[in-house]
């Protein structure tokens, strides 16, 4: 894993550009343009607690996904929000697993203690992300996605 950088969007752009991905997460494919802007936001998130890594292969280097944390106040607990995304052909690999496995371990040396992810109940590969990282399913959210956390 690395950290996003705007230029990520011109390898990622076409990757991504995949209505399957969208079904669980809702929205639509991004414009070239539309995703360089976003990472834009999302590398000048940083300083702010939002952080955003680019997840690739070990063997060949190509970028398989993305993975991010948002940092909050859980009632004076540190806490982080992880999305992942895995890009279709490579899904079913374990690459959200590791990354979001390995994202959580550096949080917690940082002392965040407490984990979040929004997952649509029909999303079987991020339930098990989500069981492997030890959350629990909780209430529904209005967009259809259930809160899982950790204790």
């Amino acid at each position: 894993m690395e950290p996003l950088r705007v230029d990520d969007a011109d390898e990622l752009g076409a990757l991504l550009d995949d209505e399957r991905l969208h079904r669980y997460i809702g929205g639509r494919p991004k414009t070239h343009e539309e995703l360089r802007a976003q990472y834009a936001r999302q590398v000048a998130g940083v300083s702010k607690g939002w952080h955003n890594w680019v997840v690739r292969r070990r063997e060949s280097g190509t970028i398989v996904g993305t993975v991010q944390a948002t940092l909050f106040d859980d009632h004076g607990r540190p806490a982080a929000e992880l999305a992942w995304v895995v890009v279709t052909e490579q899904q079913g690999n374990g690459y959200a697993r590791e990354a979001a496995a390995a994202i959580a371990a550096w949080l917690r040396r940082q002392g965040v203690d407490v984990f979040v992810a929004h997952v649509h109940p029909e999303h079987a590969a991020s339930i098990a992300v989500a069981r492997g990282l030890g959350m629990t399913p909780g209430a529904t959210r209005g967009d259809g996605e259930v809160r899982w956390t950790s204790p």
